[in-house]
This record gives structure tokens, sequence and C-alpha cells, in this order.
């Protein structure tokens, strides 16, 4: 009896020790994939590989990050919407796939709340309004006259219809009255390619992509699209203090998974990629590239969508805009 109590006793002190260490995911079979609605090089491209990698670690198993841009990511959160909901699919979605393309497309594919089980916001951060040296404005203010008195005559890039430069653009054109051809690519690094070549004259990038171009000399960079400037480019006027008041953009980048996903598997989701984003080495990247982690609950990051659904909704009804 006393040997059958000690192996209960140590069977149970087992049992509370394994409750206390963090839960590994266990994945049926197969690698769990992490869907990036674009191409590598880009902001959503490179913050999904860190938190892959720190997933990865924490799991003791790789997460494979699967590429699949286009159509301003609505290919990308159809194949995340149908995959099952067992943990082993994951998606990183944005405000074009989770909160603007529901009022730019006619059939997106995909429900973006009925669809998909919220997991956490991952990051927050401000674009650069970028141009090519070739446009003769070195000031916001220069940059609108110069629109104003050409319209139709520059051409702006972006990641893709819906995708944060391209709203950014439209909130620009919008506040300030003017007409700017909008050229949407699949990705950030094909439109810089392009804005480095002078095929565009400029666009609003992610800080994580402009700044190295902008250090070489290959753009110039007239403001910053957030509330206060930015550490990594504190030179530069936020584009309410060079002559806009009122203009606020910050793009962001959240975790979803499946609709159908059990509570307790989307809990365990929450606390491993908060567990991610709350590491030194992931906090000192964000802030070597002009990001902010911005780690959630599935509550508020489900607010959040929604709010900034209905923001982005009434935004497309004042101004028409629509995906080329």
């Amino acid at each position: 009896m006393t040997r059958r109590r000690a192996l209960l006793g140590t069977g149970l002190a087992a049992g509370l020790l394994g409750h206390a260490l963090p839960a590994r995911a266990e994945f049926p079979g197969r690698a769990p994939r992490l869907i990036v609605p674009y191409p590598p090089g880009g902001i959503t491209d490179l913050v999904a590989r860190k938190v892959a990698d720190g997933l990865g670690t924490q799991w003791e198993r790789a997460v494979v990050v699967d590429n699949r841009p286009g159509a301003g990511g609505n290919i990308a959160a159809q194949l995340a919407a149908r995959a099952q909901p067992d943990g082993n699919t994951l998606y990183v979605g944005f405000a074009g796939t989770h909160a603007m393309n529901v009022s730019l497309y006619r059939d997106l594919g995909y429900d973006p709340v009925a669809d998909f089980t919220p997991i956490s916001l991952l990051i927050e951060g401000p674009l650069a309004l970028t141009l090519h040296p070739s446009v003769p404005a070195t000031t916001l203010a220069e940059l609108t006259a110069y629109a104003r008195a050409n319209p139709g005559r520059l051409a702006f890039g972006s990641s893709g219809n819906g995708g944060a430069s391209h709203r950014a653009l439209e909130i620009y054109k919008a506040q300030a009255g003017l007409d700017i051809l909008h050229v949407p690519y699949r990705g950030a690094a094909q439109s810089n390619t392009d804005l480095l070549g002078g095929k565009i004259q400029g666009m609003f990038d992610t800080l994580i992509t402009a700044t190295p171009n902008i250090r070489s000399g290959g753009v110039r960079a007239l403001a910053v699209t957030g509330r206060e400037r930015a550490a990594l480019l504190p030179e530069l006027p936020t584009m309410a203090e060079a002559g806009l008041p009122g203009y606020l953009f910050l793009t962001w980048l959240g975790l979803l998974a499946p609709a159908g996903l059990p509570v307790e598997l989307r809990d365990r989701l929450n606390r491993d990629v908060r567990a991610v984003l709350a590491r030194d080495e992931l906090r000192r990247w964000c802030a070597e590239n002009g990001l902010e982690p911005a780690a959630s609950s599935p509550e508020d990051f489900a607010r959040h969508m929604a709010d900034e659904t209905a923001r982005f909704a009434a935004f497309v009804r004042e101004t028409g805009m629509r995906a080329e």
C-alpha cells in the first residue's frame, strides 16, 4: 500500500509539474504553417517569419511560412478560411483582408468575420511618404501644391489594393483633395523597385522597407503617418506637423485561424504568441524597424477589426475608392 501511495504521489506531482510548464503545441502529423498574403521581402512577410521562428522555438517544431500573394490578400485569406480548425493553419491578416476589402470587392470568397478565429494583434506602425528624387517637392506642402497643379500626373505605387500603402494614399488624396494615380503591385518589393527606377513617383511605405532607401538617397522622404515622429527617422515630421492636420494612419497585422478553432486551443495560441511578442530580441527588432508589438486578447482583436471595418466602409462610401 505504501509503495502504491508513493507511485500515486509521484504521478500526481508529475501531472502538476506538466501543467506548470508551458504547453507545447501538439500538431496532428504535419508541420504547422503560417499563411502570408504577400510575397517575401515586405513587412507582412518579415513579421510573419519572426513570429514563425518564435513559435517554432517555443513548440520545438518548425513553422512553415506559406506566401500566397494576390488579389489584395484575398487569395491567402480564402486558403486560410478553408483550412481545418486544428491549429495547423494560421494566417497573418491585415486591414485589407479583415477591414477594407469587404467594401472594395463584390465577392471576397470568404467572410472576414464568420470564417476566422481571431488570435491576437501582432504589430502596429506608421508609414513614410517617399518620393522619387525627380519629383520637385521637398516638403509635404510642396508635394500637395505640385499635385494640385498637375492632376493625374503623379503615380503612387502600393503593395496591392486594400493594402496599407493604398489606404494611406487614399486618405491623403481625400484630405488634400488630390488626383494621384494609384498603381497596385503584388507586394511592396515590386513597388519599391519601380519607385527607385522612376517608373512611379511616390509611395507610402513601411519604415522597415523605406529606411534603407531613404538613407541611401534612392528616395526622398517627406513625413511619417503616425501620431508622433518615429524614433527610427526623427528628422521627419508627422503628416499633421507637415501641414495636413488630422491625418493619422497606422498599419497593423494580426494572427488568425480558421473558424471553429476550439477555445482552449485559441487561448493557448494567444498565450504562445504573446510570449513571442514579449521577447527582448523581437522587441528590439521591432524598434529597429519602426514597429511596435501590439499583443492583445482575441476579444480585443475582434473589436479592433470591427471598428476598422466600420471606419473603412464609411471612407469607401465617401470617397468612391475602388479596387483597380
